[in-house]
This record gives structure tokens, C-alpha cells and sequence, in this order.
């Protein structure tokens, strides 16, 4: 009995291996879940096409099974609803500016992929409120999302600071630059590469500063369900594979010419030698596929939050580990 038991309790286990990678396959796109629009990140343009740092993840993810960055279907989200439409099925992946939290990882049944912007929170407020450092907003009204890490961060810095505050939360980040905008809340609370983005979108984006302080650790990365292992290390080695290109020095112009490197570890990099990659099941050429069609992490990142987009944000630490940031991937060999 015990024997009949145990085998059924590993069918059971095994049954509940999702099986994403071959559901997307037969679907015939990946689903990725975004914001409903935060430039940089991702957003949709004026002809429906979606671009950020998120969106080339999930068109890198795509490449990786199809070959082809456009066979994704883009589901945007908002704070509150994201994660119970990852639960549900409705999309693959989650690359949402997420912040990777004990509950979201464990309490939630979800796997964090990796890191693919280092950020924290911070505040941005009007000029000709005087304010010069968070430690002077004692009794401020403060602007904010709702079902984000925003609101607990807020409440236990101010707490652990003995001062007062007045939270003003709502639903959609779109909600809340209009109610900052428009004078209902005296700041803006947001991770600070979401205020960069927001600054740009106001009235008069000179009119407001960004306050130096950051006041946690916001970790940001692509989430999938824990219930499938394979998908979960092909998402995780897409991110990967983006990171070990840049510092390899493997760009969209030259990959041509590193075809032909004598150099093992970007041969195995692009697949050229085995790479210990064959049982993600998008074969072991995927990075040298991702890299053609998307590029590398910080051709990404100058693109759409760096210096060759409108935000112009330093790389600080999402620059390589290698040049002074932290940014890092484990090898593909």
C-alpha cells in the first residue's frame, strides 16, 4: 500500500511539471506580462509596438524558443493584478519591474529569474516645496502604488524615523503622476527609475527634483511559476546569456565575426561547443540567436534607459561587475 501510495504521489509530482515550454510551443507565442506603460521598461508606441528593457527581455525569451523576438504576446498589468494573472496561467512570464521579496519568491509559489535592474525606492517632489532630503517630509502627503513593496518601505522607514506621514495610494501608476501633477499629494514615492520615467511625463518635468536618498533595496527581475524547472532555467539563462555577451564584448554589429572566435568561452557561449544548455529544449545555440536578434545586456539598457535613450540613466549598479557595478552571470558552460 505504501509503495502504491508513493508511486502515485510522483505521478502526481511529475503531472505537475506545467510543461510551459511545450503549451508555448503549440500555442505559438510566449505571454508576457508588462506594465500598462512606464517608458524604459515598457510601453507601448504609437503604432502598438511595445519597447523597454522588459519587453527586450521577453522578445529575447522569445527568440530563445522561436527564433523570432515578435512571436510574443504582450499582456499589460497593473501592480495590483500581476501576480494572480501569472498564477492563473493567463501569461508565462512576469517582467514587470518586480522586486524579488521573500513572500513573492516563497509564500507565493513564484521563481525570480535573476536581477535584471538593480534599483531602490526614492521621492521626488517640487522645487519650491524647499525640501532638500526626505528626513524633512514629516507630515508630507505622499503619492504612491498600491500592492507594491512602495507602501511597506514608506511605513518602516517613517516609522523607524518617528515621523508622520499621509499615504495617497492608487491602482495605476498613470493615477498617480496625475494626482502628483495635479497638487494632490506634495510627493512622489517610487522606485527611482520609475520617477525618472515619471518626471519626464509631467507638466513641467524642470519643476521637480528627485531627493538623494534611497531608502531600500529594490532587486527588479522577471518571474515565472514554480512549478516547472526547465522553464524556469531557460528564462533564468536567457537574462544570463544577455549579461555574459556584453561582458564578452558580443554585440548585434560584430556577432558575425565572433563566429569564427578561437576563443572556448565564446565559442560555448554561442553554441558553437557544447555549453551544458541541451536540456533547456530551444537548443544550444540560443544565446548566439538572442544576441543576433536583441542584442547584449547593455546594448539593451543604453537603448532603453541609458545614454542613448530619452531618460539617460548611469548604469551605476547595474554596470558589469567588471566595471564597477554588480551586474553579474553565472557561466554558460
Amino acid at each position: 500500500m505504501k509503495k502504491t501510495l508513493l508511486s502515485l504521489a510522483l505521478l502526481a509530482a511529475a503531472s505537475a511539471q506545467a510543461g510551459t515550454l511545450d503549451d508555448i510551443k503549440k500555442r505559438g507565442e510566449l505571454r508576457c506580462g508588462v506594465t500598462q506603460a512606464l517608458p524604459g521598461f515598457s510601453v507601448a508606441d504609437d503604432q502598438g509596438q511595445w519597447k523597454g528593457l522588459d519587453v527586450d527581455y521577453c522578445r529575447a525569451l522569445a527568440v530563445a524558443i522561436f527564433d523570432d523576438p515578435n512571436k510574443v504576446a504582450f499582456r499589460p498589468t497593473s501592480s495590483k493584478e500581476r501576480f494572480s494573472v501569472l498564477q492563473s496561467g493567463e501569461i508565462d512570464v512576469l517582467a514587470r519591474v518586480t522586486t524579488w521579496t521573500t513572500q513573492r519568491d516563497v509564500d507565493l509559489g513564484f521563481d525570480f529569474i535573476g536581477t535584471n535592474y538593480y534599483d531602490g525606492q526614492g521621492f521626488m517632489v517640487r522645487k519650491d516645496l524647499g525640501v532638500s532630503s526626505v528626513n524633512e517630509l514629516s507630515g508630507a502627503s505622499i503619492c504612491t502604488n498600491t500592492g507594491t513593496s512602495t507602501e511597506v518601505n514608506m511605513s518602516d522607514y517613517f516609522k523607524s524615523h518617528d515621523m508622520d506621514y499621509n499615504p495617497v495610494i492608487f491602482e495605476k501608476s498613470e493615477e498617480v503622476k496625475t494626482a502628483y501633477d495635479n497638487g494632490r499629494c506634495d510627493v512622489y514615492s517610487s522606485d527611482v527609475s520609475g520617477l525618472y520615467v515619471q518626471r519626464e511625463q509631467l507638466q513641467d518635468p524642470s519643476a521637480h527634483i528627485i531627493l538623494p536618498e534611497v531608502i531600500s533595496k529594490e532587486p527588479l527581475g522577471p518571474v515565472v511559476r514554480q512549478d516547472d524547472a526547465q522553464f524556469k532555467d531557460l528564462a533564468s539563462w536567457t537574462h544570463f546569456c544577455m549579461v555574459n555577451a556584453e561582458e564578452m564584448g558580443i554585440t548585434q554589429a560584430n556577432i558575425s565575426e565572433k563566429l569564427t572566435s578561437e576563443n572556448p568561452n565564446v565559442r560555448r557561449l554561442l553554441g558553437l561547443e557544447t555549453n551544458g544548455s541541451a536540456k533547456l529544449g530551444v537548443g544550444e545555440d540560443f544565446c548566439q540567436r538572442i544576441v543576433a536578434n536583441v542584442g547584449n545586456y547593455g546594448e539593451s539598457f543604453a537603448r532603453n534607459v541609458g545614454k542613448d535613450s530619452q531618460l539617460k540613466i548611469e548604469r551605476g549598479l547595474n554596470n558589469l561587475w567588471s566595471n564597477g557595478g554588480i551586474m553579474y552571470a553565472p557561466p554558460l558552460r
